[in-house]
């Protein structure tokens, strides 16, 4: 937990921002830029530009907008490669964090309901 306390972004506010699409949890567009604190169109610029990094990113059917994208973490870890500021490094590393503790809260939940049982 101390590293997490060096985290330019809580992990905490990151989860947050972590949605279940299709059944893979990913995170939209606007709110990773909003993370790295840049424009989301100047995001989706960067991918578009490098495309062949982005297989994994995937229109999200959300009603309200026609072009918001969705990103696995394969995707976001992609994004360190792109987005190289000192800022989308420490980024990149909380949303990681993010991700392995929602996996172990996930696990945790799962061996609690099977000792339950």
């Amino acid at each position: 937990m101390g590293e997490d306390n060096k985290l330019v972004i809580p992990v905490e506010r990151v989860q947050q921002v972590i949605y279940l699409i299709r059944g893979q949890k990913v995170m939209l567009d606007r709110d990773l830029a909003q993370l790295y604190g840049v424009e989301t169109r100047i995001l989706n610029q960067a991918v578009r530009r490098n495309a062949e990094r982005f297989p994994l990113v995937i229109p999200s059917d959300l009603k309200f907008s026609k072009n918001v994208y969705s990103f696995t973490q394969e995707g976001i870890a992609m994004l360190s490669g792109v987005l190289r500021s000192p800022r989308a490094i420490q980024v990149n590393i909380a949303i990681m964090h993010a991700f392995v503790r929602l996996r172990e809260e996930m696990a945790g939940s799962k061996e609690l309901a099977r000792k339950l049982d």
